[in-house]
């Protein structure tokens, strides 16, 4: 059974990381980036609501009563 030759792969190795860096480089400047859109001024108008226009009651809770 003959032995595997091991000798050539620290160069293929070391020769791979910088091309598949280079190709990954190259892959992103392709890729068009979206801008987040501008922000709008928006008119602040008052709608009217419904609980707007009634009086609401405020309740609080209720007492407790002290027996002696």
């Amino acid at each position: 059974m003959p032995q595997l030759n091991t000798s050539t792969w620290f160069i293929t190795i070391i020769t791979m990381l910088p091309a598949l860096y280079l190709i990954m480089q190259l892959k992103l400047l392709k890729m068009t980036y979206y801008f987040f859109p501008s922000q709008k001024t928006f008119d602040m108008q008052s709608f009217n609501n419904p609980w707007q226009l009634k009086w609401t009651k405020i309740y609080l809770p209720p007492s407790q009563l002290h027996h002696s």
